[in-house]
């Protein structure tokens, strides 16, 4: 996956009032081997199950033939003639929006009666060139649907919603025609210009919130939003353990030093030889705020710098067992986690020196050589929260 751009995607949903399982159905999926991601928002004709049902069908099949490289005007006629018609309306079952993003720097939207894609660059509303597809097949003969291919650029945000956004307020004394398109823009163009940093998931929950507002806080219809930010990554650099060769002392210091991003320094030894090296002191602290691991230390220039092994293997039972619900404290793993968490890109920097303390046969098995937890969180992160791992030896 190309460093240059991280692509951030968030979408969050709010069920139709009184269901339980929501008639939109988004889906993102990232392909490592091609260097590309998909993203599709579909909107099931009413709410309830049966919604969820056609929309999962119709998201799955855009997925599916967008990741085989069909031509738009083939996706769009397999899933209009695969999709079932309402017989008393004469109008398909689900809309969706399709995102094929290219990292090498190529995004194209398709979409068939979803609310207008919102593209974001400089701060103001971007207008590719969109093409109309008007399909001839005599099932679908003369339903449009519309595409666009533009380059993107760092700080580029696309935002997807479905209906019930912009027909959010509906019949309200404020909005007695629905939110609208123009409404759902410019307020997404007032949060990004209040915070030009704004996440993925802000942008998408701030949308969805406010349509329930506009409703009276009783949804309506089932309510999308998926963002996507186009960003630099942010890196954090995780150093552990001596190098092997103490001739490399000097190396290990210069690439900590030199490292743009976050850092971690985990291991008293480690943390003394960069010092050392660097020129610089560590300052320890005295607060326990986890009974279980030594507290963290303070150098200029280090983020965080804890104990090793101890706190690594805490680190790694932590992440296996992760959810948005997890409680994270103050503690130095806990610590870790929230710069893992924030971060794209993680490299991890390993010294092989064997620290004579583990090899004592009455340690506790938790005392695991170094490389084996390092190796169970980099699965985790990639596995589990989608992270670019990197690992090197020193």
């Amino acid at each position: 996956m190309s460093s240059d751009f991280h692509i951030e995607v968030d979408a969050q949903q709010k069920s139709h009032e009184g269901e339980r399982i929501c008639g939109d159905v988004f889906l993102s999926e990232k392909f490592k081997e091609e260097n590309r991601l998909i993203v599709v928002l579909s909107d099931g004709l009413g709410h309830g199950v049966k919604a969820n049902v056609l929309a999962t069908l119709t998201a799955t099949m855009a997925m599916n033939f967008t990741k085989e490289h069909k031509d738009v005007h083939t996706i769009a006629e397999i899933i209009m003639n695969t999709l079932p018609v309402d017989k008393e309306r004469q109008i398909s079952y689900a809309t969706f929006t399709i995102l094929d993003i290219d990292y090498n720097g190529e995004a194209t939207i398709l979409e068939f009666d979803n609310p207008r894609a919102l593209i974001l660059r400089d701060q103001k509303i971007f207008h590719p060139q969109w093409q109309s597809i008007v399909l001839d097949s005599e099932k679908n003969k003369g339903k449009e649907l519309k595409s666009c291919t533009f380059p993107f650029q760092k700080e580029d945000r696309i935002v997807v919603a479905s209906d019930g956004v912009v027909q959010s307020g509906l019949g309200s004394d404020q909005y007695p025609f629905g939110w609208g398109q123009e409404n759902f823009q410019e307020f997404v163009k007032r949060l990004v210009n209040n915070n030009q940093q704004i996440s993925a998931n802000k942008v998408a929950q701030k949308v969805v919130n406010m349509s329930y507002r506009n409703d009276g806080f009783y949804a309506k219809d089932d309510t999308s939003c998926c963002a996507v930010y186009f960003r630099e990554p942010r890196r954090l650099l995780i150093t552990t353990g001596p190098p092997y060769e103490q001739d490399n002392d000097a190396e290990l210091a210069k690439k900590v030093k030199e490292f743009e991003g976050k850092k971690i320094i985990s291991g008293a030894t480690t943390g003394d030889i960069i010092a050392r090296e660097l020129g610089l002191e560590i300052e320890d602290s005295f607060e326990f705020d986890d009974p279980d691991l030594p507290p963290i230390s303070y150098m200029d220039g280090v983020d965080l710098v804890t104990e090793g092994i101890l706190t690594l293997s805490k680190v790694a039972d932590i992440l296996k067992r992760y959810d948005k619900n997890y409680p994270l404290k103050k503690g130095p793993a806990d610590q870790i986690i929230r710069l893992l968490k924030d971060s794209d890109e993680i490299h991890f920097l390993i010294g092989t020196r064997i620290n004579e303390a583990h090899q004592d046969p009455s340690l506790p098995v938790e005392l695991e050589i170094r490389r084996t937890v390092v190796k169970r969180i980099a699965k985790v992160l990639e596995e589990k929260f989608l992270k670019e791992v990197t690992l090197q030896y020193i």
